[in-house]
This record gives C-alpha cells, structure tokens and sequence, in this order.
C-alpha cells in the first residue's frame, strides 16, 4: 500500500507542474505570443511530439516542468516574424497574467481539492450525537468517580447515549466545537438543550458543572460524544474551502518569511541526530514518504486516508503557488518583479514627455539568479538528506 500512496503523489504532482505550466502557455497563447516548448521534467528528453509550433513533451528528471516562451530577454536574436511575438514586446499587464497563471491555477487547484474534501470526501471530527453520558465531572485526570465527585449534569438531567444535540437555547449551531465553546463559557449557568430522540426534538433544561481547567473555571456538561466523518452542503463547502485556503495560504507565508530562521534546526536535525520536528521543513522526498504512510497505515480508515491525501496535495499546491509569487529571479515572481519595473519605468516616460524606454535587460540580474538558484539547490540537497537520513515520524 505504501508505494500506491508515493505513486499516487507522484502523480498528482505531475499533474500539478502540468496544470502550472498549461496557465503559462494558454495566456501566452491568448496574447499572441510564440511558445516553443511545453515539456514535463528535466535534463534528458525521453518523448516529444510537435503540435503546431511548440513541441510537447517529457524529459528524464521528474522536479519541475517548463513553458518556453520566445523573447523572455531583450537580448535574444529572433527571426523577423517572430519579433512581435515576443514575450518583451507585449503589454505589461499582459505579461504579469502570463506570468501569474501558473501560481493562480496552484490557487484554484488548492481551492478545488478542498472543495472536494468538504463536498463528498468528508472530514473526521466529532459529531454532535452522544455517544457516552459520564457518571461524573472529574476535577483531575486521575479522580475515580465517587460520591464524593461533581455529579454529571447531563446524567441528571436524562441526557441519553444517541441523542443529537441540535440547539442551544434556541440557536443552532454548524460545528460542534461552537456547541462546546458555549457550554464552556456557561458553568453554573442554566442553558436549554435541545436533542434530537428518536426522531424528535426535546427541550432539556440543564446547568453545566464547572472545572478548573489550566487555572481557568470551565463549563462542562458531562458528555463524550461519537467521532464521525462530516460532509457539508454546497453552499457550506465553498465557503469552508475559501476560509481553509485562506488559512493555509497565511500559514504558507508564515512558514516562507519564517524559512531562514528554521535551515540551522534542520541542519542540526539532520547530521546531529536531533529527532526532527513535525512542524519544520520537509521537501518533496518527505512529503512522498508521508503520503506512502499514510497509505500503508491502518490507524485510518479508506477514506480519512483519502481526505488527508487531499489535504497534503491541496496543502502542497497552495504553498508552491505563493513560494512561486516570491520576488525573486528565476521564480515567476521575480520576472513579474522585473515587468513591474518596465511598467514602472514606462509611466514616468509618459510623465516626462520621453519615448517608451527599451524593457529591461533582465541578463543583467544574472549573477543575483545564479545566486538565488545556488542557495535553492542546497536547501533542496539539504531536505533531500534530511528526508532519507532523518525523515518525519508520522503519529497515526
């Protein structure tokens, strides 16, 4: 099962880079502007076919993909019928969506599986039927029940295993996790509870107990209910799946403006033995480790399997697309920097009364690109060791 997992990431990765650079060249097409290249992978060719005037096809090193449009650089010699398509001779705004397409559609790509998540696969989470009425409010992890105990309020009160708890005075609420931040902001006050038996709808009148919690008093209605898997409405889907990339695509920036700090960690995690932290760096070789695990486990069932597949390759898309918007060369973000610039530059040539200036020469940036590409490389040589020497211990 465990490389079913690694080749369905594969997959689903190459997939994504094709998605990636299909933005480019469906923009660059639109806008009239001549692709050469369209392939998957890199180094040796392994297939090609020629369609039209781009050739399409697979190269021998799966990490990464490519869209050759003509004329990226001022300084390339081109035919004369192929000088108006140039990439430099079009709009700046037109050359920022050519640009910009491949990280958009790693967004719609994020979004879409998580749509996908809410919509059918379903998520794990606890539900808000009851699966268990405790005997008793313990003070401490370690109480026994006794006569001595806070007693459960929801036992004296009739509260059953199966019952489904559909209101709370009269409001109803999506997730149960809002139920519980009610009852907890509640202790010692009375609250109705509405439950849902055999079919209908009883009010219950009941005053959650408190406990100190973390030197916090706590409201606690003395319930243990069932774990299920969730599915949501459409309209509910959307908005679920737009606050989740939302919330990955902060959490995406966070861990980019925080990347610096965390390479001496991982340098130590890796050759100094140190047990690796979950919540650090990881790259591809990992990730495919982690999806193989989560393959091979039987902690989860077919389908948490599946709904944590979709979140690693939406996770996965919604972090490359915003790596991939950073400014700097060769990332599509650093030529979207440099288009900038010439828009930029060709406003204040319109204010001044001066003729359109040449687009900048972005050769000139080549010692900083070079740079830029060295310090990737080793991070990415760094990861790789780290994944294979030292990787990430899942918990399942």
């Amino acid at each position: 099962m465990a490389i079913i997992g690694v080749l369905a990431f594969v997959v689903a990765l190459l997939l994504s880079v094709m998605i990636h650079e299909a933005g480019h060249y469906l923009t660059a097409k639109k806008f009239g502007m001549k692709v050469t290249e369209f392939f998957l992978g890199f180094g040796q060719k392994i297939w090609s076919t020629q369609r039209g005037e781009t050739e399409f096809g697979i190269k021998a090193i799966p990490a990464g993909g490519y869209c050759r449009i003509v004329g990226m650089s001022p300084r390339e010699e081109l035919s004369e019928a192929d000088k108006d398509r140039a990439f430099v001779k079009a709009g700046v705004g037109q050359r920022l969506i050519v640009l910009g397409a491949g990280s958009f559609l790693h967004f719609v790509i994020g979004f879409v599986l998580l749509l996908t998540l809410f919509l059918s696969v379903g998520l794990t989470s606890v539900t808000s039927t009851v699966e268990k009425v405790s005997e008793c409010i313990p003070q401490k992890a370690s109480e026994v029940c006794s006569a001595k105990s806070t007693p459960s309020p929801a036992k004296n009160v009739g509260i059953l295993a199966g019952d489904k708890i559909i209101r709370v005075d009269g409001k109803s609420y999506k997730d149960w996790s809002d139920v519980v931040s009610v009852i907890r902001a509640s202790a010692g006050k009375e609250l109705i509870i509405t439950v849902e038996r055999n079919g209908a709808p009883v009010d219950i009148t009941v005053t959650p107990a408190s406990r100190n919690l973390d030197g916090n008093v706590i409201g606690v209605l003395g319930v243990v209910n069932k774990v299920g898997t969730i599915t949501y409405g459409p309209v509910d889907a959307v908005s679920r799946a737009g606050k989740f990339t939302g919330q990955i695509l902060q959490n995406s920036a966070t861990s980019l403006v925080l990347l610096p700090s965390k390479i001496p960690n991982l340098i130590s995690q890796t050759f100094g033995g140190e047990k690796r932290d979950a919540e650090g760096l990881v790259g591809v070789v990992g990730v495919a480790r982690v999806s193989g695990e989560t393959a091979n486990t039987k902690a989860l069932t077919v389908r948490e399997k599946i709904a944590t597949f979709i979140l690693i390759i939406a996770s996965l898309n919604l972090f490359v697309g915003m790596f991939n918007l950073l400014p700097l060369l060769p990332l599509d973000g650093g030529h979207m920097a440099v288009a900038i610039v010439d828009g930029v530059r060709n406003f204040l040539a319109r204010r001044r009364g001066l003729a359109k200036p040449a687009p900048f020469d972005v050769e000139r940036l080549t010692p900083i690109t070079m740079v830029v590409f060295v310090l990737m490389a080793a991070l990415s040589i760094l990861l790789l060791a780290a994944d294979i020497f030292n990787p990430i211990k899942m918990n399942f």
